[in-house]
């Protein structure tokens, strides 16, 4: 109890410590304040992420940031900042943050959690739809025409009825197989998942018209597999001339009983997991987005089960099946999901929802006698597409205000302009189109007032964008100043290649023709045959048939402390002994030695860019500690050590 006491007055002297310097400055950069809680911050931030201790080290900490502060001050001198491609740059990425802050949780809450449920389940249904333009008001002779139609799919059932009304232009009867969240529209995603199987729903409407739902069957979803893979790429470094060759020669092997595990390591061109016996991350149906690839996997009943040879946009590849989960805990897909309905129809309920939040929050006034004067200036012109705004047309009046922001008429005028052309050939009052636009325009006018002001009323965000804007700045910078300005330096180049040429070396390798087989005796025969003088073509053609590989052969330069060559290493060119490795036995024939040599200038141009960046990096930051003035606050850093000090003990 003593030690809970104790732990909870050194959080709440933490707290009040945090709070007493946050606003205080630590460090100016030409009388440019920085303060207290932005180092404290972005220390915090990259705690964990800095492998070098030295860099956890407050003081050396420091001196990164204020060579950080100095470059973001160069970019501001140099106005980067007021560069096109910056702007363009700065402003599509604010405009995709901002979507992730703009949101109304307790609404995407709930939507969440519906979606998970039904991500459970898959539903098979067919539906009819009769189309309607979406501004069409005049709905109940379709509605009508959709019940009858509803009675005729109960008593005659579907397919009677889809065989004498689908035409494919204004009525569609479509079986529609089985799906799951997402992949519809909200409105049919709802009709599908509240109708009850064999049942038929009653008419909705949905962006594209008026439909019937019928509900066929519902199952539980395909669930979540881990799978290996063995990969033959399209884009094969060796040489293997056709990947389809190659993978038909692995699957041999596997069916001959070799371990998966073993043959993924030894030929998989996928390395990110062939170290690993070809084992991929746990994926759901359409994660990856390579349909070849997943229906191979979810074909597979039985753990332990492979595929045939299947292709993809990659390449060649063997499936094995791992594991199979029903279901995905929620936590763990909570993140997508809440992605997936920020680009689904659904997301309108939350918008609407943080449009009643603000108009609580914000004072607006609306112009009582706006509509009216906007319906009464349109006439038929607007449904041919041709209205104009007449020419006594009243553009500076005031339409709408939101907090101090004032919104004219000439803005709603032009969405009436550019809007015109959604509804030619259209017979709806003017009132109906002037209340549909003005209710879209003002919700657009109080969400972009909202993003517009997010940075003074969301501190969370602020931060993010200014780590972006600074982050993008000193990209720029380094792009003009360093990366640059080393990699067109042919002279300065070769000059620092001349002097630090022993830094450049290729270390001993060996250029090789490697043998690999699952059997012993197999390998023996194999290296028999090269000591014969047989070519790895010609010994392929003996030993293998259509229906057994007992051998394959790879050719490849490799350094010689390479894992996959024998423990003893390679010394001699010639046939190595016969040796196990990665499950099988191998042979290898030394074409060559290469030992250790400098690189040509040409072979580490790459190394040396980077190294000539760091040295051209160095000397610049000495001009820009020489060009700006740091002070320090000693006190106020004192204070931050304090504070990280006592953080630290709390954690």
């Amino acid at each position: 109890m003593k030690l809970y006491i104790g732990l909870l007055i050194l959080w709440f002297t933490a707290v009040a410590n945090a709070q007493e310097i946050s606003k205080e400055v630590l460090l100016t950069v030409d009388e440019n304040p920085i303060l207290a809680d932005e180092f404290i911050r972005v220390y915090n931030k990259n705690l964990d992420l800095v492998k070098d201790e030295s860099q956890k080290d407050i003081d050396s900490y420091l001196k990164l940031f204020v060579n950080y502060q100095l470059k973001i001050e160069e970019a501001k001198r140099l106005e980067l900042d007021k560069e096109p491609k910056y702007i363009k740059e700065f402003s599509s990425y604010k405009n995709q943050l901002v979507k992730s802050f703009v949101t109304q949780s307790k609404v995407t809450d709930v939507l969440v959690k519906e979606a998970y449920d039904r991500m459970g389940y898959e539903v098979k249904a067919s539906h009819i739809l009769i189309r309607l333009e979406e501004n069409e008001t005049d709905t109940l002779k379709v509605y009508q025409q959709l019940m009858k139609l509803r009675d005729r799919v109960i008593k005659e059932g579907f397919d009677a009825v889809k065989d004498s009304v689908h035409d494919g232009r204004t009525i569609f009867a479509e079986n529609l197989g089985y799906f799951s969240a997402f992949k519809m529209v909200y409105e049919f995603e709802n009709a599908a998942f509240n109708t009850p199987v064999g049942s038929v729903s009653k008419p909705f409407r949905t962006r594209f018209g008026y439909h019937i739902v019928n509900v066929e069957d519902k199952r539980p979803s395909l669930g979540e597999v881990t799978v290996a893979h063995i990969m033959i790429s399209n884009k094969n470094a060796d040489s293997i001339p056709d990947p389809e060759k190659r993978i038909i020669e692995v699957y041999k092997r596997i069916k001959q009983g070799e371990s998966f595990e073993a043959l993924a390591k030894q030929y998989s061109d996928d390395k990110s997991t062939s170290d690993n016996g070809g084992q991929l991350s746990p994926f759901t149906y359409g994660q990856l987005n390579a349909p070849e690839f997943e229906n191979a996997a979810f074909e597979l009943k039985n753990v332990g089960d492979y595929s045939k040879p299947v292709q993809s946009e990659f390449g060649w590849h063997i499936v094995k099946l791992l594991n199979k989960k029903e279901r995905l805990p929620f936590d763990e897909v909570k993140f997508d999901i809440e992605n997936q309905i920020g680009r689904d129809s659904r997301s309108k309920l939350i918008d609407d929802a943080l449009i009643n939040k603000l108009k609580s929050n914000y004072s607006i006034a609306t112009n009582a006698t706006a509509l009216g004067y906007f319906e009464s200036i349109l006439n038929a012109d607007f449904f041919a597409g041709t209205w104009k705004l007449p020419k006594n047309f009243t553009a500076d009046h005031i339409l709408l205000t939101i907090q101090k922001d004032t919104i004219h008429y000439n803005d709603f005028g032009q969405r009436l302009l550019s809007a015109q052309h959604a509804y030619i050939n259209q017979k709806l009052p003017f009132k109906a189109v002037v209340e549909k636009e003005y209710k879209d325009f003002e919700k657009a006018a109080i969400l972009k007032y909202h993003e517009d002001n997010l940075e003074f009323e969301n501190e969370d965000y602020a931060h993010v964008l200014k780590e972006y804007r600074d982050g993008l700045l000193l990209f720029d910078l380094m792009e003009k100043e360093v990366w640059n300005a080393a990699a067109s330096d042919s002279l300065g180049l070769q000059k620092y290649y001349s002097k630090h040429k022993d830094n450049y070396f290729w270390d001993d390798r060996v250029d090789v023709e490697m043998a690999t087989s699952a059997n012993e005796n197999d390998m023996k025969a194999v290296a028999r045959l090269l000591r014969r003088g047989k070519s790895a073509k010609e010994i392929s053609k003996e030993l293998n048939t259509d229906k057994e590989q007992k051998v394959m052969f790879t050719e490849k330069i490799m350094t010689s402390n390479d894992p996959s060559l024998p423990n003893e290493g390679v010394v001699r060119t010639g046939f190595s002994k016969i040796y196990r490795y990665n499950g099988a036995y191998h042979l290898v024939k030394v074409k060559a030695l290469l030992p250790k040599t400098n690189k040509t200038f040409d072979e580490a141009k790459g190394k040396i860019i980077s190294d000539y960046q760091n040295v051209l990096e160095a000397e610049w930051l000495k001009l820009l500690n020489e060009r700006y003035e740091v002070k320090i606050n000693t006190d106020v850093l004192q204070k931050v050590k304090t504070q990280i000090e006592e953080q630290n003990k709390v954690d």
